[in-house]
């Protein structure tokens, strides 16, 4: 892509999903996660009514009286954005890509951070980490995010989400917000390595698709290509239990995505290309 189309292209997600960050989601972000990151300010001597969860029994035992540790909410946060880029968000049916909702959506809630003067990071992976952008602040930072976004070109179109949340966990010792944003169609058991970064994360997975994706269509036979593999295959569409197997296996998928993250204590959006993200993302903030 030109440098000038670029540009254009950049300008124009700004100023779309700066106005929905702006009017919308700031109040929602700020109010959903602020206040959830604690840190140590100080001891003081205990007074009727304390928590005594809070007592320091160390400095207790030391002066023969009790004291309590007081912390303070943590004003500056860290969002990390988690993008999928493997081939399969290079699918769409109606008016976008999934990767364009995609860059929509990270692109909205960086801005919504930056309204709440938090640093933003990036991680655009496949079944490999493609690109690290370590948490910075400021509108700059973020237009760079986004310009990755738009045209940073993955080596593979593979996916694999426990690599994706090892080196989540192995970049970021402090607590961070993370948005993992993918289609969250693999074949790798991320459980594991989910329950690990969860307990030291505050992590949401938005599940971009499209209503195509659900079922296979009955159109013949037909040559179909694996986004991810680059393999084409002849799949005759007419039989039954070829479409039965396919939706079975696109809907345990699903499931999977859907049971993982609340087992594992993670939130969860689901939304549909042709839906308002918007609508899906502001009731999940409200519900928080």
């Amino acid at each position: 892509m030109e440098t000038k189309d670029l540009l254009k292209k950049v300008r124009k997600i700004e100023i779309k999903t700066r106005r929905l960050s702006d009017h919308i989601f700031s109040g929602e972000y700020h109010t959903s996660f602020k206040g959830r990151g604690m840190t140590f300010s100080e001891v003081r001597q205990y007074q009727f009514g304390d928590d005594v969860r809070a007592i320091d029994w160390n400095v207790t035992a030391r002066y023969n009286e009790p004291y309590i540790k007081v912390f303070e909410e943590e004003r500056e946060l860290t969002m990390m954005l988690m993008v999928d880029i493997s081939g399969s968000e290079s699918f769409g049916t109606k008016n976008q890509l999934k990767s364009e909702i995609v860059t929509e959506i990270a692109a909205t809630m960086a801005f919504s951070a930056t309204q709440n003067n938090d640093k933003i990071g990036l991680i655009l992976f496949s079944d490999e980490i493609e690109l690290y952008i370590p948490p910075k602040k400021g509108k700059s930072h973020v237009l760079r995010i986004i310009r990755e976004l738009i045209e940073f070109q993955p080596k593979s179109h593979k996916t694999n989400i426990s690599n994706a949340l090892k080196f989540l966990s192995s970049v970021m010792k402090k607590k961070a917000i993370v948005f993992f944003i993918s289609d969250f169609i693999t074949e790798d058991n991320y459980e594991h390595t989910l329950k690990i970064a969860g307990k030291k994360h505050d992590i949401t997975g938005i599940r971009v698709f499209d209503i195509r994706e659900e079922k296979m269509p009955n159109i013949g036979m037909v040559d179909m290509l694996d986004a991810e593999t680059g393999e084409t295959m002849l799949v005759n569409t007419n039989s039954k239990s070829i479409r039965m197997e396919y939706e079975k296996y696109y809907h345990e998928k699903v499931i999977f995505f859907k049971e993982t993250f609340s087992k594992c204590g993670s939130g969860t959006v689901n939304t549909r290309v042709d839906e308002s993200y918007v609508t899906k993302l502001l009731s999940y903030f409200k519900s928080r």
